[in-house]
């Protein structure tokens, strides 16, 4: 059922300087175990895939499978889970071959595991079994996450995965693949003390939290994402917001979160523009790896500090990509130039007036 939010038109900004988190949520989140490592985490996974990657639309069914947890020095931990498919552009069989699963885990079997305190979590696959590239892209979009953690608490905690996919309807190969968990958004809610997410069909602009949403703003611009919104749903979307989730509380603010960052300049895969367009027409850019400004004119008061920001951590979001041993040379080499180009618009006055105020949203 949707939540009826009655909200103010003008909301205190929360200052990106401070941190908005209570002790007691920061506490939580500490002892999720999950989310407590860099570390990949191994796993084997056996069900009926070939059954599992047929289902392909809006409402998948589940099934059953088990979840080996390997960590070193313990006993390997068996769980029942079950499994369905997810997704919107990946869910394609044009796109991806073995698209995003979610995994549902009875919760009072993971206590005492490394996925204490989950149930719900999205994984994100590698997509194609026998391109390496695919591989790249799942370690960059890991990596996305990553970087918006840098800036705010306000985000989806990510861990990277090694997966072995066993197939018990012996029709596919076994396949060991890099992936990665995504905090479910009730999680998310708690661990932040910024709300729960909020089932409704749009977030007028005034309900937002006018700080943050410059920070997702500029943060969606230094990835090169032009397909979101903190406000709309899309039109095959039964909710808002289009690759963000709302979080708050009927008493607001509310706070855009972002997610889903495959289709983005930094990631840059093959099927990104044919899945994008002719949006990007529509945008001005000729490509997802062509920067748009989709921020909102009334955010440029918070866009300093939310440079600062950045500029603060530009050395910690450039160690990130040097830090993950198996991204390519070349996709390193490649994301630093594109991120160099960010920070070379936001540090120039005149580039930002043209790139930023001068396409900003009314």
């Amino acid at each position: 059922m949707a939540t009826v939010l009655v909200l103010a038109l003008a909301r205190p900004a929360v200052a990106l300087a401070q941190d908005p988190v209570p002790d007691s949520a920061r506490a939580s989140a500490a002892s999720a175990p999950l989310f407590a490592s860099d570390q990949p985490l191994q796993l084997t996974i056996e069900a009926p895939f070939s059954s599992i990657l047929k289902e392909r639309g809006s409402n998948p069914k589940e099934y059953p499978g088990k979840v080996t947890v390997h960590q070193a020095g313990e006993t390997p931990v068996v769980l029942d889970v079950e499994i369905q498919t997810r997704g919107k552009a990946r869910l394609s069989r044009q796109i991806c071959e073995f698209p995003p699963l979610r995994l549902d885990f009875p919760r009072t079997r993971v206590e005492s595991t490394v996925l204490a305190g989950q149930d719900r979590l999205k994984l994100v696959t590698h997509c194609q079994d026998g391109r390496a590239e695919y591989e790249q892209y799942v370690l960059q979009e890991y990596l996305v996450y990553r970087v918006f953690n840098l800036l705010t608490d306000l985000s989806f905690l990510a861990r990277l995965v090694r997966g072995t996919y066993v197939d018990t309807d012996a029709k596919r190969d076994t396949v060991t693949r890099y992936g990665f968990l995504i905090e479910s958004d009730e999680m998310l809610g708690i661990r932040t003390g910024g709300g729960e997410p909020l089932h409704v069909p749009a977030v007028p602009p005034a309900w937002a939290d006018a700080q943050y949403l410059a920070l997702v703003g500029v943060f969606q611009y230094l990835i090169g994402n032009p397909d979101w919104s903190a406000f709309a749903r899309a039109a095959n979307e039964d909710e808002c917001c289009h690759n963000t989730i709302p979080i708050g509380s009927p008493a607001g603010p509310v706070f855009p979160v972002p997610y889903d960052f495959d289709i983005t300049g930094i990631v840059n895969p093959r099927y990104a523009d044919r899945v994008f367009q002719p949006e990007t027409r529509n945008l001005g850019i000729y490509r997802v790896r062509n920067r748009v400004y989709r921020g909102l004119c009334v955010s440029a008061v918070y866009l300093p500090s939310v440079f600062a920001k950045l500029n603060e951590r530009r050395e910690a979001i450039y160690a990130l990509y040097a830090g993950l041993a198996d991204l390519d040379p070349r996709v390193l080499k490649d994301t630093r130039e594109y991120l160099d180009q960010f920070y070379e618009t936001i540090n120039d006055p005149k580039a930002v007036e043209w790139e930023l105020h001068g396409r900003c949203r009314g």
